[in-house]
């Protein structure tokens, strides 16, 4: 198992090359991480990165108006005004909106058994059920909540390498998009000069790709964790969320591309420096420097004493979810742990391969055994060695067909020539 993994980092070490600077790391401290990711020069996304080639591949159709990825500029500011605006919503009604999806998703589930589940794919419907009503602002049909979550889950499956991209399920998307914004029936368009094509890779790619995929993976971290947790009561359930946002970090690496110098200590970061902005490395420096999962900690331990950056650094690129996101995964766990108990023995690792399996018992009912559970354990265990190396041979496939067709890079060249 080990060796596959070691194999495999290496590989993707050796097709991406040299480039990117590890913050936190031997030039950037953690002490500085926060400033550095503050600091205005911190501003390119993409252009001159060889590895956004990587991103942009798994993010195709239309990754260059995805919003984390347009360069610092008017269509950038433009986007993310659009993006704020279509997610301005009280808090009151975001906490409606959410609790009525998951509503309506869980009802689907037996009130009189035990039901095993993989988290993240129960997860994917409600937040595709969510992100339809506040771009259209109307009930989600079925088609489309299954149009929009076979191309979720299509991203995030690539995303791990447990299976190559499935470009047909995104335009079908895509296309489905199009026609909506062509009809006039999409209230969420860019304003001119974007043409209609770009407004449909804008939604899908901000709305119904990294909305529903990041949502639904935090809501399987979330569970995951509220499983070994007995309280579970709105008075912890906070700290529940910020605990297992805190040991599995929705974001892994955001790089950025500096477009002027920075000075740390006695160190000039060049311009054009690649900086590798490591969540999961800041979040275990600081107060809170260990693995554990203990949500009291918060009880003492204040989140701006602690390096903790659940949605990034405001002051560069702040998530535009930033507000409603802590508000809709509040709501979604609360129903979920009101109708259910939530156990599983699989191994839980942050970029979770295995979807999450789980038991859901309904509140009354005796859970699963001892027994159930140490099968499910093993059964995880046999089939993670599968899953490593499907890894090992999807995800290097991915990288190289990535740097062969240079989507990025060939991007830049035509709009710059």
């Amino acid at each position: 198992m080990k060796a596959v993994v070691d194999l495999r980092e290496w590989i993707f070490q050796r097709v991406n090359g040299s480039e990117g600077i590890a913050v936190p790391g031997p030039l950037v401290g953690p002490e500085d991480f926060e400033r550095v990711y503050s600091d205005p020069a911190a501003d390119g996304r993409s252009r001159g990165a060889g590895l956004s080639d990587l991103f942009w591949y798994w993010l195709a159709p239309g990754p260059h108006m995805h919003q984390e990825h347009l360069e610092p500029g008017e269509r950038y500011r433009t986007v993310a005004r659009t993006t704020r605006r279509a997610l301005a919503s009280s808090h009151p009604r975001s906490e409606e909106l959410v609790t009525a999806a998951t509503r309506r998703i869980l009802d689907a589930l037996p009130a009189d058994r035990i039901s095993h589940v993989r988290l993240r794919d129960l997860m994917m419907p409600i937040w595709a059920e969510v992100s339809y009503e506040v771009v259209f602002g109307a009930p989600c049909p079925r088609d489309v909540r299954d149009l929009i979550v076979a191309n979720a889950d299509d991203v995030a499956t690539a995303l791990k390498g447990m299976s190559l991209r499935h470009m047909t399920r995104r335009l079908r998307l895509t296309r489905y998009l199009l026609d909506r914004i062509d009809a006039g029936t999409c209230p969420v368009v860019l304003p001119p000069p974007f043409t209609a094509q770009e407004s449909a890779w804008y939604v899908h790619g901000t709305f119904f790709t990294t909305a529903v995929v990041q949502m639904s993976e935090a809501m399987t971290h979330i569970l995951l964790c509220a499983g070994a947790v007995t309280d579970t009561s709105d008075s912890s359930l906070e700290r529940v969320i910020d605990e297992a946002l805190r040991v599995y970090p929705l974001f892994g690496i955001a790089h950025r591309i500096t477009s002027a110098p920075i000075t740390v200590g006695d160190h000039v970061l060049r311009t054009g420096s690649v900086l590798l902005f490591n969540y999961r490395a800041y979040q275990r420096t600081g107060p809170a420097a260990d693995e554990e999962f203990d949500p009291d900690r918060w009880l003492s331990l204040r989140r701006q004493d602690a390096h903790f950056i659940p949605y990034g650094v405001n002051a560069n690129r702040a998530c535009p979810a930033r507000g409603s996101a802590p508000v809709q995964l509040r709501a979604a766990t609360r129903e979920v742990l009101r109708r259910f108990s939530v156990a599983s023995s699989v191994a839980h690792t942050r970029s979770l391969p295995s979807r999450g399996p789980a038991y859901l018992t309904p509140r009354g009912l005796a859970g699963p055994g001892r027994n159930r559970l140490a099968l499910m354990r093993q059964r995880d265990r046999l089939f993670d060695v599968g899953r490593s190396i499907k890894q090992l041979v999807c995800g290097t496939w991915m990288v190289v067909d990535a740097r062969r067709q240079k989507l990025c890079t060939r991007y830049f060249e035509e709009v710059g020539s």
